[in-house]
């Protein structure tokens, strides 16, 4: 029966461990049993040299061996008997300095020479060894036997049996099992808790499907796009995939690096790190207008995503251009009805000539206005914007003005950009002028070219940017809406008034001047607001290079009015 290998990551890790720790116990038992082995055999063989230096110290022993015979009932065979008694040893030789034994545990082999080599200890050396001989293996010392005056003699050889070392290792080995037993034990107990927590940190899953899965994040992150940052407890990035890469700027090495050390500071900078709270957070980064969101994770850190909203708040804000369009269309049918009515009157009365007179004066009044539009500011598209937000503008009780000093050329590079930063600064006029209600409110616009430089100014009679506001009115969130009350009820109940301006939530307005600093910044210009002289604001913007150099215009526009 085959062995199955288990697909759970907290198994495969209990069977590793299991097997790592009973493989290590063994090789260190291992280790231990081999010197303590060697350790047995050099403590019997040094047991073995005192008993042989013991024997041959004996004087009488000497002397016996000079004087008598060897025989098994001699006296040299009783003293080394009596010390092989007493000390336990599995046998005590006395040879001659010819190698004939003259003591023997086996009497019959007394007068024999002996098995082993007796070279060395004849010689006057001290031997240790390992050895087998007549009696079997044992650990045996030779020692060299002088006489009184150190004549050398013979020599003394005495052997301990390899049994009794043998039991003292295996007496050693049932303790060492035990305690390496008691080792593994504690290591399985461990390898345990270390598989039930990995079994709760993966719920249960395999490595082959935690391989899958991340594949599968990899794929899922890099393909979808929303942009997905990931950061940890300590701020660092530790992923990002390729829209959000895209929409903030950022460069796949950006990977464990703090927010701070990759984007400029700012609005999205501080809606990132979770310094503004709430949900689907506007944001504008670049030229890009982006939603928010932040997700704290278990561990300290966050997830934030991003949608792109660049295009929807294009149509968003082209849709108010239409809906205005068309309020300012409705306002007009009234006002033709009205002069219709009017001019009806004056014909059935009879006053023909005051009725032709009537009908001059408006056409004259109309096409001056769009003639005056027309011959300062050249860019069709331009003068298209200002003739339609007058009509707006003037439904809401403001007057639009043209500066004397206005004249822009028809060589603008991208006309989309210029009628995007008119638009958002007239209708900001209109909101501030508006909610500030003075006896002749008006709007008045300046575009005039400085070589490739375009130059856009639009003053208005509002309350006014505070001087420690101008800068904050150009981030994102901010708006010169008044807060709500009963006259002004587009600011929402999430606004914070200071001053004429707002703080508006993430659901309301706010990011129209942001995107024309933005823009600004693109054409490495400047966008400023300063005071106008008897009350008001003047807002600045500076393009360099939205001009060509020469007077011929870049795009051409058919009978239709379409560009081409």
């Amino acid at each position: 029966m085959r062995i199955r290998w288990p697909r759970r990551v907290s198994g495969q890790v209990l069977a590793a461990q299991l097997s790592i720790t009973a493989g290590v116990m063994v090789l260190a038992t291992a280790l231990f049993l081999a010197p303590l082995s060697s350790e047995i055999d050099n403590q019997a063989m040094h047991q073995a040299l005192a008993i042989a230096q013991t024997t041959a110290a004996d004087p009488d022993i000497a002397r016996d061996l000079a004087a008598t015979d060897p025989t098994p009932s001699g006296p040299v065979q009783r003293a080394a008997e009596r010390i092989r008694r007493a000390t336990g040893a599995l046998y005590i030789v006395v040879m001659d300095s010819r190698g004939v034994r003259w003591s023997h545990t086996t009497t019959a082999r007394i007068g024999e020479h002996v098995s082993t080599d007796p070279g060395e200890a004849l010689s006057g050396r001290e031997v240790l060894q390992i050895d087998v001989g007549t009696l079997g293996r044992s650990a045996r010392a030779k020692v060299p036997l002088r006489s009184g005056d150190g004549r050398l003699i013979g020599a003394v050889s005495v052997g301990i049996g390899y049994g009794s070392v043998r039991d003292q290792l295996l007496a050693a080995v049932p303790r060492l099992l035990l305690y390496a037993g008691a080792a593994l034990g504690v290591g399985v107990l461990a390898a345990i808790a270390v598989s039930r927590h990995l079994r709760r940190r993966t719920h249960g899953v395999a490595f082959a499907d935690i391989s899958a899965l991340l594949d599968e994040r990899e794929a899922m992150l890099h393909g979808i796009r929303e942009g997905v940052v990931a950061f940890d407890r300590h701020g660092r990035i530790r992923l990002i995939n390729d829209e959000a890469g895209r929409l903030l700027g950022i460069r796949p090495d950006a990977t464990g690096r703090t927010l701070e050390e990759s984007l400029p500071p700012g609005r999205t900078t501080d809606v990132l790190a979770g310094r503004v709270d709430g949900a689907d957070l506007l944001t504008v980064s670049g030229a890009r207008v982006l939603v928010a969101n932040r997700m704290p994770t278990e561990d300290g850190g966050a997830v934030a995503t991003l949608r792109d909203r660049t295009e929807l708040e294009l149509l968003g804000r082209e849709l108010d251009s239409t809906r205005g369009l068309l309020d300012a269309l409705r306002a007009q049918d009234h006002e033709h009805a009205n002069r219709l009515h009017t001019l009806l009157g004056l014909l059935e009365l009879g006053l023909h000539e005051r009725a032709a007179q009537f009908v001059a004066e408006l056409t004259n009044a109309r096409r001056a206005s769009a003639e005056q539009i027309s011959e300062r500011v050249h860019d069709p598209l331009l003068s298209a914007l200002l003739v339609g937000k007058s009509a707006i503008v003037a439904e809401r009780g403001v007057a639009l003005r043209i500066s004397p000093a206005t004249l822009l050329p028809g060589r603008v590079v991208d006309p989309r950009d210029l009628v995007t930063v008119l638009g958002n600064l007239i209708d900001n006029a209109l909101d501030a002028v508006a909610a500030h209600p003075s006896p002749t409110p008006f709007i008045e616009v300046e575009l005039r070219a400085e070589g490739t430089t375009a130059v856009l100014r639009v003053s208005d009679t509002g309350p006014g940017v505070p001087p420690g506001m101008r800068e904050q009115i150009f981030t994102e969130g901010w708006s010169t809406k008044r807060p709500a009350h009963p006259g002004f009820p587009d600011a929402g109940p999430d606004a914070h008034s200071h001053e004429g301006f707002a703080m508006v939530s993430p659901r309301g307005r706010g990011i129209g001047l942001a995107l024309v600093r933005r823009l600004a910044e693109r054409y490495g210009g400047m966008a400023r607001v300063t005071a106008r002289a008897g009350g008001g604001a003047v807002f600045t913007v500076v393009l360099p290079e939205a001009l060509t150099g020469d007077d011929t215009p870049t795009h051409e526009f058919t009978a239709a009015g379409e560009s081409r």
